[in-house]
């Protein structure tokens, strides 16, 4: 006769759950063990908010609920971080914890966990009992693949280990399809783009995967293509293509950005961050947001024309209204603009290089690798004052190879994200961009990495210090101590863990990276970039001031 947690276990691998993340304790042992004894593979990490970063990219990049099993309590809370990113990402993400027994009202391990889910934004559910086991995790698998949500699934150890009489079956589910954009709607925005002389179209997280529809709609209407940090990659290689709108965005592209008359945004938020604080939408621009969730219209900029509706059909739809109109395509698309798009990207913008003989220029460092570094790849960013370098000048080949851990704002979270994006597709070297500040947060993972014998490169941008708080607070004449701190060697902590590790002052000292990928060595590397910390993100010149 199964458990609970023996079930559970079952149940989520008939669900098609093939992997699974975790930190393992006595509240979530028997729940691991049950998941892979179901053919689950299960990674186990060293600190918990790694394992739920290594979920999210897991489901990021295969489309899959991510699943990760915690311990009750203090498992949960070294999470949250994690949880509260997964679940600001309208990640499909399902969070298995531990809990107390109702009556261990003196446990040490009690919190109110379906309270600190929810405050964070994710939603709690969790397995009432023997009786209803199946139900239950049916319920919480559906709603994180179908609502797109993160759920917290709370497990009572004296329910996951009372037996469970009888047979069990999981229920048919047939998926839900998705909305389809109101037909009127659709014709006013068709009409929209039918008087557009520039138009542009954005595709966000929500249009990942949908590259095909937005592509030919932007073929059938003349309009260039962009898209917001989280969603780079979408439609790479493309022509017409200006990479990333925001912060990111080259000085020729935001120009081009800026100059459209009709932008349509496929499953982007248009916050600040995409939108430079509204200043990339031209005063005369139409602006046209098609979203799946109705409270995204409008929630950061003004829309003119809200769509509810899945970005592929809505961008069938519109084609198909377009031809019933035999619209002609803007006329925008000239060799001369493909010229001076092909000029705009970040490689083919000059700077003056202010390396020193003892740091290098981040640009030089992240431009020169983009030319070493196998094009068939997959990039982790995390969140700092280096982060605009890899997300500038380091090419990825689609919208699965890039991941950007930056819905929180929180440092720390990268190494979690590469892991789990190495997973998912070992086929691909992947690149861990962190800066010294957040791989000291997450060293621990670094032994996994190892461990895993996962082919990566943990590329870290060494400036001695937490640079944004630098760079924020030090032209005010404010004290930096306690920012700035002496240096890390972190190729010996690579080498430590059974990584290997090189340092890198100039560009000279690459030759290293290039001969380790000649030897084709299993496992990992450690790149430990002493870099120039005194040049300034321009990126991060227009967030302070958007503050």
């Amino acid at each position: 006769m199964p458990t609970v947690a023996e079930l559970v276990g079952r149940t989520l691998t008939d669900l098609g759950v093939r992997q699974a993340f975790g930190l393992i304790g006595s509240g979530n042992f028997d729940l691991s063990n049950a998941l892979t004894a179901g053919g689950a593979r299960f990674v186990t990490a060293r600190h918990e908010t790694n394992a739920v970063m290594m979920a999210d990219a897991y489901s990021r990049v295969t489309g899959e609920v991510g699943v990760v099993t915690l311990h009750p309590g203090c498992g949960l809370t070294n999470a949250i971080t994690g949880v509260t990113e997964a679940a600001k990402s309208r990640t499909s993400l399902l969070v298995l914890a531990g809990d107390t027994a109702a009556a261990a009202v003196r446990s040490n391990f009690r919190i109110d966990q379906d309270s600190l889910a929810i405050s964070v934004g994710a939603l709690a559910d969790r397995v009432f009992g023997p009786a209803s086991v199946v139900q239950d995790i049916c319920r919480a698998h559906r709603r994180a693949s179908e609502d797109r949500r993160t759920v917290v699934a709370s497990l009572p150890m004296d329910v996951q280990a009372a037996p469970v009489p009888g047979e069990y079956r999981v229920p048919a589910r047939s998926p839900i399809p998705r909305p389809h954009p109101d037909p009127a709607t659709v014709e006013r925005v068709a009409d929209v783009l039918c008087s557009g002389r520039r138009p542009l179209l954005i595709g966000g997280r929500g249009a990942r995967g949908q590259r095909s529809a937005l592509e030919l709609l932007a073929e059938r209407t003349g309009a260039l293509l962009a898209t917001t940090a989280v969603a780079r990659g979408l439609f790479a290689g493309n022509p017409w293509s200006l990479d990333v709108s925001g912060g990111f965005s080259s000085p020729g592209a935001a120009e081009l950005i800026s100059a459209a008359d009709v932008v349509v945004a496929f499953g982007a938020a248009l916050n600040m961050w995409s939108t430079r604080h509204g200043r990339l939408l031209g005063d005369s621009a139409t602006v046209v947001q098609v979203d799946l969730d109705v409270d995204a219209i409008g929630s950061h900029q003004p829309a003119h024309i809200g769509v509810i509706g899945d970005a592929a059909a809505t961008a069938t739809a519109l084609c198909a209204a377009l031809d019933r109109r035999s619209a002609e395509p803007s006329r925008q698309r000239t060799p001369e603009l493909a010229e001076r798009i092909r000029a705009a990207r970040w490689a083919e913008v000059p700077y003056d290089d202010v390396s020193t003989v003892e740091a290098i220029d981040p640009r030089t460092l992240t431009v020169r690798l983009d030319e070493i570094l196998p094009p068939e790849r997959s990039l982790a960013v995390d969140s700092g004052h280096f982060m605009g370098w890899p997300s500038r000048y380091l090419s990825v080949p689609d919208e699965q190879g890039f991941i950007f851990s930056q819905a929180f704002q929180c440092v720390g979270l990268g190494l979690g994200t590469a892991i789990g994006l190495a997973v998912a597709r070992p086929d691909r070297l992947t690149i861990a961009a962190l800066g010294d500040g957040g791989a000291l947060m997450a060293l621990a993972d670094l032994e996994t990495v190892a461990r895993l014998g996962l082919r990566m490169v943990v590329l870290i941008y060494n400036d001695q210090a937490y640079g944004a708080e630098v760079h924020h607070f030090g032209p005010d004449g404010k004290p930096l101590e306690l920012v700035q701190f002496p240096d890390t060697d972190f190729a010996a902590l690579g080498r430590a863990v059974g990584l290997a590790g090189v340092t890198v002052r100039a560009p000279a000292d690459l030759e290293q990276v290039e001969d380790w990928l000649r030897r084709g060595t299993q496992g990992g590397l450690v790149i430990d970039a002493k870099v120039v910390p005194t040049l300034v993100a321009d990126w991060l010149e227009e967030a302070f001031r958007g503050h």
